[in-house]
């Protein structure tokens, strides 16, 4: 796995985090070193994914980057004729996610469909399940809203979205302590002082965090009966939602 060393050389881009050649390069080091639990979240989607799939439903995986999610669906589907729409708008990352797919050894007849499109552009239909896994952040907040209402209008009765974010809190002392805790997490995974203070300047008004209320509300505003966090380590939370 090529390790994610983007922010280390003094000469470091200094433009604002984009999903390019480098990125996709290194995606997967810089997802686990960088997200305290992703590993935990894509195992609990594909079991979401065993429980909750219905037949004859489609399911998607919007910002799938290299198909993480998409293909821990797959491989926990049971029920028959579903298929995968798996979206991202970066052209680096579904180069890698169609080689990805293409190796996956799972042959339980779960189609998966691959679009480099924006995901606000994809029509969503008969969807049973949803995945947003660190998506929803990167739109603008007014494009938020509308997505969601979207994909409840295109849900099957009973059909779950799985909504992952980084989040902010209200209280600026919970808040100041879970991006040092985040921090540290990051130091503990060998990334540098200087390589941390960039990404997080890399970020700014590209990844935009929202309180986890703001995003309950919403989600109650697009039409889901139900929603909850369910998985959730320092600022990065899980959210269920139900149509």
């Amino acid at each position: 796995m090529p390790k994610d060393e983007i922010y280390r050389a003094e000469s470091a881009d200094s433009a604002p985090f984009a999903f390019n050649d480098a990125v996709a390069d290194v995606f997967p080091d810089m997802l686990q070193r960088s997200i305290p639990g992703y590993a935990e979240t894509i195992e609990a989607i594909g079991q979401l994914a065993s429980r909750h799939v219905k037949p004859g439903t489609q399911c998607y995986d919007l910002g799938c980057s290299l198909a993480a999610a998409t293909l821990s669906m797959r491989r926990r589907i049971v029920a028959p004729g579903c298929r995968i729409v798996a979206v991202d708008s970066s052209a680096a990352m579904i180069e890698r996610c169609r080689q990805l797919v293409a190796r996956d050894a799972c042959n339980n007849g779960v189609e998966i469909d691959i679009q480099h499109a924006d995901i606000r552009d994809v029509e969503i239909s008969r969807a049973s399940m949803v995945v947003l896994n660190y998506t929803l952040q990167f739109l603008p907040v007014d494009d938020r809203l509308v997505l969601l209402q979207k994909i409840a209008a295109g849900m099957v009765d009973g059909g779950i979205l799985v909504l992952s974010e980084k989040v902010a809190d209200k209280d600026p002392h919970i808040e100041s302590l879970l991006i040092e805790l985040h921090h540290e997490f990051k130091r503990r995974n060998a990334y540098s002082e200087l390589e941390i203070s960039r990404k997080r300047t890399a970020l700014e008004n590209v990844l935009i965090p929202e309180p986890v209320d703001v995003h309950l509300d919403r989600l109650q505003q697009a039409g889901f009966r139900h929603a909850g966090p369910w998985l959730c380590f320092y600022n990065f939370v899980s959210i269920l939602a139900v149509r």
